[in-house]
């Protein structure tokens, strides 16, 4: 705790510090376990998801 810091703005500045970090995304993500197989068939569906998604707003633009 710094000096002159209440409860409050401590927990906030965790939180801060916490999010920044991306421990609970990796916690969350890591709450069950996945093959590295399943991890790259995953990452492959996500890529061509974003590659459509991508391709679709950039095809009605001029």
């Amino acid at each position: 705790m710094r000096p002159n810091e209440s409860q409050q703005q401590l927990f906030r500045r965790f939180r801060k510090v916490v999010s920044s970090a991306g421990l609970l995304s990796d916690v969350r993500r890591k709450r069950w376990f996945v093959s590295k197989s399943e991890e790259r068939r995953i990452a492959k569906k996500k890529a061509i998801r974003r590659a459509r998604r991508r391709q679709f707003t950039t095809r009605g633009k001029k």
